[in-house]
């Protein structure tokens, strides 16, 4: 399974010295409470680190340096506890780079209306302080999280678990390399683009590899290897063999295993987390990649059919938001435009993430009608039920262009004994007619990353860190 790096958030108060270092003290005591409790009960993703009370521009500014440059740290949440005059933080924050969590909370959730008293009032102002804050940063042009309520909260520290994950997907996106075996689909427009673009606003590498280099790496595969992953497969999925001879199945399962084996060590030699092939360039190769494909998506690699890098760069990254839960790449292939029963049938030739199975995958082996090679083992299974996201990136010349929308997913009900690939069924919140409708007209695509595990929410703060164009279709 691919894993991500390890990350930690820092937290930074502020306040002033106007009211005296007890006041200072009564400050950090009470932050170091709602951190200990915060990682202690808050099941959030990633450890939150208590890192200073800050009372002077000198303070801000080196303390969002350090942020900068320290790796492990993929983000800064910031509170002002008490009042915090915001011209000190002019510099630091406009020398931030990494993403920043507004937190607007107060260390009690009520008014102690039987002893209130000034001093009360000075040290628990985050209604005023806040909003001197605020300002700042809107007047910057922050784009920053802003979460609102108290910190005992399920409904605040869900929010913030949900921004963590974006966080630390724009952190490793700046990791994000694809290897592209093959170029793109000829002909087709969406799926091409601009990688050095690319390169600048989202950080990805995206490096072509003929297929003749895979092709060199599964002659160095042993049979050893092998077989050892086709007594995994036996345990793990329902084998299949249907009308075929079976030596001529295991056969044929076992070459997607070696496409599989010889994929993973080309991907990890190269430090690659997402990857591309093509139908149309099959060199050397006996079938199409697909239960090779399925198996890595599996683990966490992003992918994409007909050499699409966005799309498989945003897979990658969309898996790492959802911890690699019910995320995919995906293809709007067919409708059912049955009055009342409209909705979209997501699948691909063979290539669909078995994240998404809510059935065990079956192995099987079938003609494939395009690629003109062998016929290729691949996993066929029903998708999921609930609530999702899909999501597509186009490049429009003078600037990226995410598009989505909510849907309500489902698995099919229909038996279709003639197509031997997963299915997954899905329709916009937004209705069929105007979703489609809509989706055109903003030029999406038709390879998307489907996910049952992110939120729109989470799509749009992540469209705020790359100051990215976002369409959400309603």
């Amino acid at each position: 399974m691919l894993k991500t790096n390890e990350y930690e958030f820092w937290f930074v108060v502020g306040s002033q010295h106007l009211y005296g270092e007890e006041t200072l003290n009564e400050v950090k005591k009470n932050t170091v409470a709602i951190i200990n409790e915060l990682n202690e009960k808050g099941d959030f993703p990633y450890p939150i680190v208590f890192k200073t009370v800050v009372t002077t521009a000198d303070s801000i500014t080196q303390v969002m340096k350090e942020i900068n440059y320290n790796d492990r740290v993929a983000g800064v949440i910031t509170w002002m506890h008490t009042f915090s005059p915001a011209k000190n933080w002019i510099r630091g924050t406009k020398l931030l780079q990494k993403p920043l969590l507004h937190l607007n909370t107060q260390f009690a959730n009520d008014i102690p209306w039987d002893t209130i008293d000034m001093d009360y009032m000075n040290l628990h102002q985050s209604a005023h302080g806040d909003r001197e804050y605020g300002f700042i940063n809107a007047r910057l042009n922050k784009n920053n999280k802003i979460v609102v309520g108290h910190w005992k909260e399920e409904r605040l520290q869900n929010e913030i678990k949900q921004w963590m994950d974006v966080a630390v997907a724009y952190n490793e996106s700046f990791h994000i390399k694809v290897a592209r075996f093959g170029d793109n689909m000829r002909n087709v427009a969406v799926t091409d683009g601009d990688k050095i673009e690319a390169q600048i606003k989202f950080g990805w590498t995206v490096d072509y590899y003929g297929i003749g280099d895979l092709v060199a790496e599964m002659k160095e595969v042993t049979e050893e290897e092998i077989d050892a992953v086709y007594k995994e497969c036996e345990e793990k999925y329902e084998l299949v063999v249907g009308d075929n001879d079976p030596s001529f199945f295991e056969g044929q399962v076992k070459e997607q295993i070696r496409i599989e084996i010889a994929l993973r060590k080309f991907l990890e030699r190269g430090g690659y987390s997402a990857f591309t092939t093509n139908f149309e360039d099959l060199w050397g190769m006996k079938q199409l990649p697909g239960m090779a494909v399925q198996r890595l998506n599996e683990a966490g690699y992003g992918f994409a059919g007909e050499g699409d890098w966005k799309t498989a760069a945003l897979d990658r990254l969309i898996k790492i938001m959802s911890h690699n839960k019910a995320t995919g790449f995906m293809e709007d292939y067919t409708y059912n435009l049955v009055q009342g029963q409209e909705t979209i049938l997501g699948s691909h030739m063979l290539e669909v993430d078995p994240t998404f199975a809510s059935t065990k995958p079956r192995v099987e082996v079938h003609p494939l009608g395009i690629g003109g090679k062998e016929d290729p083992a691949r996993l066929v299974f029903d998708g999921s039920e609930g609530e999702a996201v899909n999501i597509t990136i186009s490049d429009f010349g003078d600037r990226f262009k995410l598009v989505m929308y909510e849907v309500d997913g489902n698995k099919p009900e229909t038996p279709a004994p003639n197509l031997p690939v997963a299915r997954q069924m899905y329709t916009p919140k937004s209705g069929f007619y105007e979703g489609v409708k809509k989706w055109v007209e903003h030029g999406g695509g038709h390879h998307t990353v489907l996910s049952f595990a992110v939120t729109a929410d989470q799509i749009e703060d992540l469209g705020k860190m790359f100051e990215l164009e976002v369409i959400k279709i309603k």
